[in-house]
């Protein structure tokens, strides 16, 4: 599978260096700025690295790129970008979707009181959080737990093993894809809390 990979911090780095090691070939990596962890694991790969900040175009997406992936990504990804990729663009969103769409969805699943937290692969459109779900799955809110002590032990290995088992599908020619039930819909507005910050690492 020929890839890109949108995103920064820890978990954009950890599906580079997974996705390289299950002999994908990635054609390049788009973090927000060069200085950044995913940044530096592709530099040391030989990875082509194009920042982009806000906005992911068409001219940031090689040739004969089969997917986009969009992993801790906030630059919005066109759809120019999408189209020039063969299956479009799959990202991973820290919530149960259609709940807690936004950038703050693991604060609003704790601010909500939810009982149960998840995380869902879905294919990006041109809404925020909207495009239909690939694989999702489910995990328990233990009482105490905070933004980073949930992301850490259970969020993020979810979103590897999303992007893991949905990529085995693909590579065979199964795409997989459900609409996202709009009734259920909740939003996740960006909190200012400086105390509050979704890790990234």
């Amino acid at each position: 599978m020929r890839i890109v990979i949108a995103g920064h911090g820890w978990f954009a780095a950890k599906l580079l260096v997974e996705r390289l090691h299950l002999g994908d070939k990635v054609l390049a990596v788009l973090p927000p700025t060069q200085i950044d962890r995913l940044a530096a694991v592709a530099s040391s790969s030989g990875i082509r690295v194009t920042p982009a900040p806000s906005r992911v175009g068409a001219d940031c997406i090689p040739e004969g790129t089969d997917v986009i992936l969009a992993a801790h990504a906030h630059a919005y990804i066109g759809a120019d970008a999408r189209r020039k990729a063969q299956y479009g663009a799959l990202g991973y969103h820290p919530s149960l979707l259609p709940r807690h769409r936004g950038m703050d969805a693991v604060r609003w699943t704790l601010r909500a009181g939810d009982a149960i937290a998840g995380g869902t692969l879905y294919w990006l459109d041109d809404g925020m959080d909207t495009g239909p779900i690939a694989a999702q799955d489910f995990c328990f809110v233990l009482p105490g737990d905070d933004a980073a002590t949930l992301w850490r032990r259970d969020l993020a290995p979810l979103g590897l093993r999303l992007f893991r088992q949905t990529l085995e599908l693909l590579n065979l020619g199964v795409v997989t894809a459900r609409p996202q039930l709009e009734a259920a819909a909740t939003l996740a507005p960006r909190l200012l809390d400086p105390s509050e910050i979704e890790p990234t690492t």
